[in-house]
């Protein structure tokens, strides 16, 4: 039943985003990393969907959903983030991969200092599988904004900001999103001190983001 809701609501076309009310969900993983880092992001990103795209996503409940729990099943879009270890169980692992067949989404925003670790991760999920650099001509970064492609918010070790994907059956099921701290600019103005630009920047991709999620 859990596969049929989720297929079910992303079929629904994107106006329906602005009729009922959906829940998006943060990621909870097991290893000591901070999964609980950037709290206000989530929230505010969907403050700027409602606002920018006139979608109707639920801006009162942003729930934590761990890795392993039924209740992955009743978010269609997780988000995860974090700067350290992440340690997933068989258990989890399959989880989450049917998360994904039933027609889930997740996106990773790594917070500095989770890439070594996602990427074994991730092949718990999807041992034949690999990440694909995302392009500049994507889809992804021309829906309502037009980005050339993923923009780079914060700066750690002068590397290029990167966005990685994963496909299941031509879909896009999971978006990586490399030295860009994108979600750290969805968080109030006062936590990274980020011009009003960058935030702007960051919260724009975010939304494309979901508008693709939405619309794919």
């Amino acid at each position: 039943m859990k596969f049929f809701y989720l297929i079910a609501f992303l079929l629904l076309p994107f106006a329906y985003l602005s009729q009922k009310k959906i829940t998006l969900a943060v990621l909870k993983y097991n290893g000591g990393g901070d999964y609980y880092a950037n709290p206000t992001a989530l929230p505010n990103l969907i403050k700027f969907c409602n606002s920018s795209l006139e979608t109707n996503l639920n801006e009162e409940d942003v729930p934590y959903v761990e890795a392993g729990s039924k209740d992955l099943f009743r978010y269609p879009f997780i988000h995860m983030t974090g700067h350290g270890n992440v340690v997933l169980s068989r258990l989890e692992a399959s989880n989450l991969r049917l998360y994904f067949e039933a027609g889930g989404f997740l996106h990773i925003d790594d917070n500095y200092g989770m890439d070594p670790f996602i990427r074994v991760e991730l092949k718990k999920i999807f041992p034949q599988e690999e990440l694909i650099e995302i392009p500049a001509n994507h889809p992804i970064y021309h829906q309502t904004f037009d980005f050339q492609g993923i923009p780079k918010i914060h700066e750690h070790d002068g590397k290029a900001a990167q966005a990685f994907g994963i496909y299941l059956n031509g879909r896009l099921v999971c978006l990586y999103t490399y030295e860009t701290d994108l979600s750290d600019g969805w968080e109030d103005a006062n936590v990274h001190n980020d011009s009003e630009s960058k935030r702007r920047e960051a919260l724009e991709m975010g939304a494309n983001i979901i508008q693709y999620v939405f619309t794919n």
